[in-house]
């Protein structure tokens, strides 16, 4: 059984994904989906992390990018049962200590829902105006994940001696509602696989097309034997973007289209190929076709899956 989340809208704009609509919506928007995303089934809501765009990034990027912890902790009072992922967070960017407060604190409210998914960044400025080494932004994250397994932990005193960070005898409460918060590593490169295999319990590809994730997927999983780790891993893969049912308009020719099952059976091949979740994203010319969308996806096509 493969599960789907998405990526929400309007809380990142870059100009690869975002809908023309989603430049005047706003909170009453994100709330609408939340919920509906909640009603039909959906995994989980994914929230972007960037803190600030240089101007030359602004075109292709936009400078709207809503904070990962106030969205998620926004949107949790108003559902239920969905789970909240950052997708993903720059922890690196972060003391360790600074990302625990905020995500545990986002848990406990939420219940448990919280996935913290992380990634080493790739925007040099922003490194540069918080004062992080960009060139070294991969070590940083290796020990930040290290870090935050602790800090994240049941303790209510975590420790962690590393060389970028060392912590012990500070409190933090409240804790995290979960025993362990599921730890998804994003990114394709061969370190990020290679994080993702050593320290993740999840894995979030960025982008690999499918013929291309195969592969990878061989990689992770055995780059994991070899270290010996038993425990699961979950595998990821964000789709085409998608529209149920005859679009009757310009969606663009890479979107796949169609009637539930003919697109079920096509999404089914990535869990033939060893994916446990689909980050799934619809065309939508207004808030109320996206969420006639994820309704007609989570009624008609999820059951295929």
């Amino acid at each position: 059984m493969v599960v789907y989340g998405m990526q929400l809208p309007v809380q990142s704009q870059s100009t690869l994904y975002a809908e023309p609509w989603e430049a005047a919506a706003g909170p009453a928007d994100l709330l609408a989906v939340a919920r509906a995303a909640d009603d039909h089934g959906f995994d989980y809501l994914a929230s972007c992390d960037h803190v600030a765009i240089p101007r030359r990034l602004a075109g292709p990027m936009s400078t709207v990018w809503y904070d990962p912890v106030a969205t998620l902790s926004f949107l949790a009072a108003a559902t239920e049962r969905v789970r909240l992922l950052s997708h993903v967070a720059v922890v690196g960017l972060r003391h360790p200590l600074v990302t625990a407060k905020a995500y545990a604190t986002l848990d406990h409210l939420s219940g448990g829902r919280l996935v913290l998914g992380v990634g080493a960044g790739h925007v040099q400025e922003e490194f540069e105006a918080l004062g992080v080494d960009f060139a070294r932004r991969g070590a940083v994250l290796d020990e930040t994940v290290d870090a935050l397994r602790a800090a994240l932990g049941p303790e209510e005193y975590p420790e962690h001696l590393g060389e970028r960070f060392a912590f012990k005898d500070l409190g933090q409460l409240p804790r995290p509602a979960q025993e362990r918060v599921p730890l998804w590593v994003g990114g394709s490169s061969p370190a990020a696989v290679r994080r993702a295999a050593l320290k993740g319990d999840g894995w979030l590809p960025q982008g690999d097309p499918r013929d291309r994730l195969g592969a990878q997927i061989e990689k992770l999983l055995r780059l994991r034997t070899e270290a010996g780790i038993a425990e699961p891993i979950t595998v990821g893969a964000i789709t085409e973007a998608l529209y149920v049912g005859a679009p009757g308009w310009e969606v663009g020719r890479r979107t796949l289209s169609g009637r539930p099952e003919e697109l079920a059976a096509s999404l089914r091949a990535y869990g033939e190929m060893g994916v446990h979740q689909i980050q799934v994203r619809f065309r939508s010319r207004s808030r109320t076709e996206l969420i006639d969308q994820m309704a007609a996806f989570g009624t008609e096509v999820a059951p295929h899956l």
